[in-house]
């Protein structure tokens, strides 16, 4: 969602829980706010109406997790999808174009992970590996919420600046996924790989001691 479109939005919220008879305050809005922009207002509407129509959970008054789980399931689910999605990637894109997927947590776990060409590059043996890392730290950075994130996957190709030096914009990255999310993730993401998220080392301690080969 677009800033635009937080007044619907805590219009929809108030209506919805008041439907519960639960009291609305300006922190509940925040928080609902805060994990739902990254959706659609459609999409938001259609899980607060499937929420209502649950004939185990309907009863109660919906929780910030409880739209967020049905809008996007849960992050063992997303993580595997994710996985699925970026190792379909490494055969139709390849390791020499750049690359934007339709979600940012794809491009910091990535980056985690030794970069775009790499991850292309890896023997088959090593992929088993690679899944449990790459989820791993899916769900890792999925709960962290806020991270930085490079907007786009370098490939191993020329540098942008040789591109400038003859007079040749860059090639576009291939976008992956939604394209109109994937051009989000590339408008918001920073210009360079560098990123102020804590890195992962941090956040998994164990499963980074090892380096894929």
């Amino acid at each position: 969602m677009q800033p635009s479109d937080k007044p619907a939005f805590v219009g929809l919220i108030t209506d919805a829980l008041a439907y519960w008879k639960q009291p609305v305050s300006e922190f509940t809005l925040t928080v609902w706010w805060n994990a739902c922009q990254q959706f659609d207002m459609e999409q938001v509407r259609s899980a607060v109406s499937a929420h209502a129509t649950d004939p185990d959970r309907g009863q109660f008054a919906p929780k910030v997790a409880d739209i967020v789980r049905i809008l996007q399931g849960t992050n063992t689910d997303r993580s595997v999808l994710a996985w699925g999605k970026a190792f379909e990637a490494m055969s139709s894109v390849g390791a020499y174009r750049d690359v934007c997927f339709d979600d940012p947590v794809i491009h910091a776990v990535i980056e985690d992970l030794g970069g775009w060409p790499k991850c292309c590059r890896s023997d088959m043996n090593e992929l088993g590996y690679m899944q449990k890392r790459f989820c791993d730290s899916y769900r890792a950075y999925s709960a962290r919420g806020h991270f930085d994130y490079p907007r786009k996957l370098l490939g191993d190709r020329s540098s942008d600046e040789l591109y400038a030096k003859r007079g040749l914009p860059p090639p576009k990255p291939a976008l992956v996924g939604d394209q109109q999310r994937a051009q989000l993730v590339l408008e918001r993401g920073s210009a360079t790989t560098a990123r102020k998220a804590t890195n992962l080392a941090e956040l998994l301690p164990v499963i980074v001691k090892k380096e894929v080969a």
